[in-house]
């Protein structure tokens, strides 16, 4: 009982890296595997059955196959090793060591003089012999089309077809057979050039693009920042100024008694809550989210990402005739279902419901991902951050949010919020009574004098 419970633990461990995997990882996951399995199917099947028959010719034949066999294996284990090494080299990310091919060479010279010294000694059938021929080169061929130029490679293999031809000649092979096992070398090499190089070279691709993706996503936020650094300069760095050539001034005329030194001081202390004021306006509009902005910017990288998007509302964000808190806080709710949408699910179609009740208005944001819950992976808990954080916010303006499984394999999120809720306070806090605070009175500004 628990061996059996230690696979199913096995299983699902895999199958939960699976689906943590991006789009692009599983590909290239999918490509290497399948590049890795290629030489182990044709060594059980083209690199075995002409084999069988050998083992009844008596001790030296079958020793001779049962070698080759197991230097066919040993060749398959060290091209699975070097497949991921020869990708890195493809790639150019890595160079591929030389080194490493003296072995893999070494075992393709021993499977050459095993075949040899087989159809010189063994019985081996028209078939055989070419499948043998077929597959012997296969393993060492996989990982070292991709560390060759294609027209060294291909020049390569025409002297190794030539050679392994001259010593099956040597040997007393007909020419009939001669010429099924050149035939047979050039179906391998072509067969590994045209399944191997086109791989490496989707791959690399895909991996570039993803590369610039991030990089454009890197410079995205370095301008949001660069951006936010002028606003906060530009509403900062002249009052900053203005403050400290007043104080001076003031410091000035407070050492020759001058009772203007007050109305300066005065002065300075309404520039810095205007500036406090201009600043709080500043991080509000950067840290609030805009409905329409919203909705528009999660359908487009929804569909970037290849997920259909269908956004349903009679009117639009503008004919639900909501406060622009209630729209603020349900711009935010859009953004986190679309990155948990993006992040925790592969879904194939999102829909994205804008209603209004009698006194609320209702936004639904359901995808047929299953996956598609919050960063803790629970989507009824409210364990993760991203989900918590949209009710806390919410939560101040009298809403309520679910995340819950639709059955068939939908996943929704439903956001209430009353259009009775009041805004927040500037500062982004809500005020006491739902009203915002009552801003600094302001006096009178009072005019430089002429001389310092």
């Amino acid at each position: 009982m628990k061996e059996l419970d230690a696979v199913i633990g096995r299983a699902r461990d895999w199958r939960r890296g699976w689906q943590e995997r991006t789009k692009l990882q599983r590909i290239d996951l999918y490509t290497r595997g399948t590049l890795a399995g290629l030489p182990w199917i044709f060594l059980f099947s083209w690199g075995l059955l002409p084999l069988v028959p050998v083992l009844d010719e008596g001790p030296v034949a079958a020793g001779l196959a049962t070698a080759f066999f197991a230097v066919n294996v040993a060749q398959c284990v060290l091209s699975n090793r070097n497949l991921g090494a020869a990708f890195a080299h493809h790639r150019g990310v890595e160079p591929y060591p030389r080194r490493r091919l003296r072995l893999p060479a070494a075992l393709l010279a021993v499977l050459t003089g095993l075949l040899v010294a087989l159809a010189a000694v063994g019985d081996l059938k028209d078939a055989g012999l070419a499948l043998l021929v077929l597959d012997m080169p296969l393993a060492f061929a996989i990982p070292y089309v991709l560390l060759v130029p294609v027209r060294t490679y291909l020049l390569q293999c025409a002297i190794f077809t030539a050679a392994v031809v001259a010593l099956l000649a040597a040997v007393g092979v007909p020419a009939g057979l001669l010429f099924g096992a050149a035939l047979s070398m050039l179906v391998v090499v072509l067969l590994v050039l045209a399944s191997v190089r086109p791989s490496a070279w989707s791959m690399s691709v895909m991996w570039q693009a993803e590369e610039a993706r991030d990089m454009q996503a890197r410079l995205a936020v370095a301008e949001e920042r660069l951006r936010f650094g002028r606003d906060m300069h530009d509403v900062l760095g002249r009052n900053l100024s203005v403050i400290a050539l007043k104080s001076e001034l003031a410091v000035e005329l407070a050492q020759r008694g001058n009772p203007a030194a007050m109305d300066q001081m005065v002065e300075v202390q309404r520039i810095a809550r205007a500036s406090q004021q201009e600043v709080r306006d500043v991080v509000r509009g950067y840290r609030e989210a805009d409905l329409p902005t919203e909705l528009m910017g999660a359908q487009g990288v929804l569909q970037a990402a290849g997920i259909t998007v269908t956004v349903e509302g009679a009117d639009g964000p503008a004919g639900i005739g909501a406060p622009p808190a209630v729209q603020g806080a349900l711009g935010w709710v859009v953004r986190e279902a679309a990155t948990n949408v993006l992040r925790h699910g592969d879904p194939r179609h999102c829909w994205i419901r804008l209603t209004r009740a009698r006194d609320a208005v209702v936004l639904e944001v359901e995808n047929d991902g299953a996956g598609a819950t919050d960063p803790s992976g629970s989507p009824g808990d409210g364990g993760g951050s991203g989900l918590t954080g949209l009710r806390e916010r919410l939560g101040a303006l009298g809403g309520t949010l679910s995340a819950t499984a639709a059955g068939d394999g939908l996943f929704r999120v439903t956001a209430t919020v009353p259009l009775t809720a009041s805004g927040p306070a500037p500062g982004g806090r809500p005020a006491r009574g739902g009203r915002p605070d009552p801003a600094p009175p302001s006096p009178a500004p009072s005019a430089l004098p002429e001389e310092r």
